[in-house]
């Protein structure tokens, strides 16, 4: 796995061994930044269930001024500060070992709103639904950020209207999908109820 892009373009990641993680292929990444590299430039990227961090890492390496990496695993945390340091992107960065509802509530009190949330939990799990719940009434969030969410091709997000989010692209590939969501703003709210 290498960066594809930017400042770190080329450079190999290393990724943690075992079943734990599920790395995106390097052809799923670049399609995905892509997707979003008009919007990376100076902006804010939250990684949950972060692996290796080769998310994150792309997107600091495209421009992002900062991102943060969350994820349960040790291996996963002390991979991903390695990767940071192999691209020395390490300065625009933080890493916390903890479970990503308990890393999303330390952020309350440190950071700001995100600009992008990508997130690539253990599929067919429900952990996007706990996730995005969690969003819905926390300050690490507005009506401009995007969440992008991994998941099995087969996973389903009917539930994502009753909970406030639209979705506004779907990219499927061979075996899984990207969800690309954001919260209805008050006016599409009202627009619903009338």
């Amino acid at each position: 796995m290498r960066v594809i892009a930017g400042s770190a373009r080329r450079l190999i990641l290393k990724t943690v061994e075992g079943l734990d993680t599920r790395p995106t292929t390097d052809r799923i990444k670049e399609t995905l930044f892509n997707m979003l590299q008009n919007d990376l430039y100076g902006c804010r990227f939250l990684d949950l269930f972060a692996g290796s961090g080769a998310i994150g890492i792309e997107a600091l390496s495209r421009g992002a001024n900062r991102a943060v990496f969350i994820d349960s695993g040790s291996r996963q945390t002390a991979c991903i500060r390695e990767n940071l340091e192999t691209t020395h992107l390490s300065d625009r960065a933080l890493v916390l070992n903890l479970d990503v509802l308990a890393g999303l509530e330390r952020l309350e009190k440190s950071e700001a709103c995100f600009d992008f949330v990508f997130m690539d939990p253990p599929y067919r799990e429900d952990y996007e639904k706990r996730v995005l719940s969690y969003f819905r009434e926390s300050a690490l969030a507005d009506t401009e950020t995007v969440w992008i969410v991994e998941a099995a091709l087969e996973t389903d997000f009917s539930w994502a209207e009753e909970m406030e989010y639209q979705i506004i692209k779907n990219k499927k590939y061979k075996t899984n999908q990207h969800v690309f969501l954001k919260k209805k703003t008050r006016q599409a709210q009202a627009g619903a109820t009338v």
